[in-house]
């Protein structure tokens, strides 16, 4: 078990890899200043390119990257555990991967995950997306075995796929994490709650950096990044939509306290499921 600070850092992305890294490299210095072991950054930390021609331009490959790169310094030279909530990356395929990094405190790679779950939507205010055209999707959960906790990854639109929360924590995850870019009209609606349930089901603390404001490519993301303990109480909040640090404390052994007092993980059963009515019979499908 273990106790440490975590930070969750707000961003408000740009078009420009550059510009983008050094608000990067400003806040989490502000987070390792104000005492964060593991520091995590938003979805598309590196970029907020809507525009299929200015993607081309604007992201590369891994090992050019310059918020990997960047990434991997500060986690050295900080001597902290800093989490690249996502960045986009153009896979040896030329494909892009929508892809959070993990390093620990000298710098190494500890963990790698590609968001599987693509966000293909229309929402009521008009607004269209399609994540799939761009994206390949990542086909793997990831939980991370450090010194600090074991850490489940997800991004955004991850979030609101249980099943994948409850491998990670079937795993052994005591934190969970959603770096999020989450819409404005979406987050308003669903991200605390979301949030806060995946906690609670969980036993796990939840770890969620956002994006937030209106960026330069004309979307608008909610921001509220969130830090929950394994009850759903929110431990820290950035209470608006503009950058900034959070911090909480994480006692890793409040995750275990919380699976003990109600031991779902333990009690979950297989089943299957019937739809009954005329001509109809049970079916064979079954979940756990």
């Amino acid at each position: 078990m273990a106790i440490f600070k975590a930070a969750a850092v707000q961003m408000r992305s740009g078009k420009e890899p550059e510009r983008n890294a050094r608000d990067f490299e400003a806040l989490v210095r502000e987070a390792a200043g104000q005492g964060a072991t593991y520091v995590q950054t938003p979805e598309m930390t590196g970029a907020i390119v809507g525009d299929k021609d200015a993607r081309a331009a604007a992201f590369t490959s891994e090992d050019r990257d310059l918020i990997v790169a960047s990434g991997r310094k500060l986690a050295a030279e900080l001597g902290i555990h800093l989490h690249v909530g996502s960045t986009a990356i153009v896979r040896a395929d030329g494909k892009l991967a929508n892809r959070a990094f993990l390093f620990g405190p000298d710098g190494a790679t500890l963990a790698v995950y590609d968001k599987i779950h693509m966000f293909d939507v229309d929402l009521d205010n008009g607004e269209s997306w399609r994540e799939s055209s761009a994206y390949e999707p990542g086909t793997e959960a990831v939980v991370a075995d450090t010194s600090l906790a074991r850490i489940g990854f997800a991004i955004c639109y991850d979030l609101r796929f249980p099943q994948l929360f409850r491998a990670e924590a079937l795993a052994g995850a005591e934190v969970l994490t959603v770096p999020a870019a989450f819409t404005r009209q979406t987050g308003l609606a669903h991200w605390h709650a979301l949030l806060r349930a995946r906690a609670i089901e969980n036993g796990a603390f939840v770890i969620a950096s956002a994006q937030g404001g209106k960026h330069e490519d004309g979307r608008e993301t909610f921001g509220h990044s969130l830090i929950i303990d394994p009850w759903g109480r929110i431990l820290a909040e950035a209470a608006h939509d503009e950058p900034g640090v959070i911090i909480a404390e994480i006692d890793t052994q409040h995750s275990a306290d919380a699976r003990k007092k109600i031991p779902n993980l333990k009690n979950a059963r297989e089943f299957g499921v019937a739809l009954r009515g005329a001509g109809q019979g049970a079916l064979r499908g079954a979940a756990s």
